[in-house]
């Protein structure tokens, strides 16, 4: 398959274009598949430079067979571009955040239809974590073999590009500033939509556990009627190589400021259970693919897109002070552990 034919990656060129003057785009890597084509990772950047401002991180595609991760980030991403034109409001947020998209981190495993990327390494067993207690056989990542899923790459080699690009943008974007946060788009877990966050190499609670639940809070509060279960995903089960562990983990080492790093896990199974067709496709175990499905999982998931984005800006106003943060800590751990 040709860049040109890469539906996601169509869309996502179409926006930067749409918002030239307004955005700042570049190539984090670019991505070669046996065939030759070469497929570019973009970074997109929106909002104040400034690093004395939060920033926001969306992340996409991680999972070639996951598209409508990258869809539900191209979908925000394009209504920022849109609103842009004429909502003063989203003008004044942008001078007090900073913006950060990759909405397709691993596009040669999409046009390959495959979930790790062309090398046969799944993105999210890459990094150089160590689970502390057992893990799944094989879904917590394996070393057997890159014809087998959950592949975590050669011991001690370099992480994947593609991998490395993300931690590169993390670090120059997210981990630079006093409050940082970011959420990356997945699908295939279960019939609920889960939002998780660190860690998956162990069951003990982060450094920032307070503030997570504070997150937490804040969000139930302002959608009474939300659909979320919110957890660590060590809840669910345990696996070497988690990417989001492991930069929350380098951004605890730096000791500069506060990173949240959240995933959105989609449940695919419930779009099985509606349509059981999808069993016999690949991408339909990933995937909604009745158009009006599509387009419904699309637009549901934009209100917490644009949550994030919204708790960034205030996040003076809702994190735990040093007084309510023993309190805050102590809620987390009922509710979580």
């Amino acid at each position: 398959m040709s860049a040109a034919k890469l539906p996601e990656l169509q869309a996502l060129e179409r926006i930067i274009e749409l918002g030239a003057g307004r955005l700042e785009s570049r190539v984090a890597c670019e991505v070669g598949l046996p065939d030759g084509t070469v497929y570019p990772v973009h970074v997109i950047t929106l909002g104040n430079p400034s690093r004395d401002v939060p920033a926001v991180g969306y992340f996409g595609g991680v999972h070639g067979l996951e598209r409508i991760g990258s869809g539900v980030v191209i979908a925000y991403l394009q209504s920022l571009v849109m609103r842009l034109q004429w909502d003063s409001t989203l003008h004044r947020q942008l001078e007090s955040v900073r913006m950060v998209f990759m909405p397709l981190v691993n596009p040669g495993g999409m046009a390959m239809g495959t979930r790790a990327n062309p090398h046969g390494v799944d993105l999210m067993r890459n990094a150089p974590v160590e689970a502390q207690e057992p893990v799944p056989f094989m879904v917590g990542g394996q070393r057997l073999s890159a014809g087998l899923p959950w592949y975590r790459g050669p011991r001690d080699q370099p992480m994947e590009m593609e991998s490395q690009a993300v931690c590169e943008v993390v670090a120059a974007e997210l981990l630079t500033r006093d409050f940082s946060l970011s959420v990356d788009c997945h699908s295939g877990f279960g019939s609920r939509d889960r939002i998780w966050f660190p860690y998956a190499h162990k069951r003990a609670p982060i450094a920032h556990l307070a503030e997570m639940h504070a997150l937490k809070t804040i969000f139930v509060q302002s959608h009474s009627h939300h659909r979320y279960i919110i957890e660590p995903q060590s809840m669910q089960y345990l696996a070497h190589g988690d990417l989001w562990d492991h930069l929350h983990l380098q951004s605890c080492a730096n000791g500069q400021g506060i990173f949240l790093p959240l995933t959105l896990e989609m449940g695919s199974w419930l779009w099985v259970k509606k349509n059981p067709r999808q069993l016999f496709s690949r991408h339909g175990i990933f995937n909604p693919l009745i158009e009006h499905r599509q387009q419904r999982v699309l637009r549901e998931h934009q209100s917490l897109l644009d949550f994030l984005s919204r708790a960034v800006c205030g996040h003076r106003l809702w994190l735990p002070s040093p007084e309510t943060r023993p309190q805050q800590h102590a809620m987390a751990l009922q509710d979580w552990y």
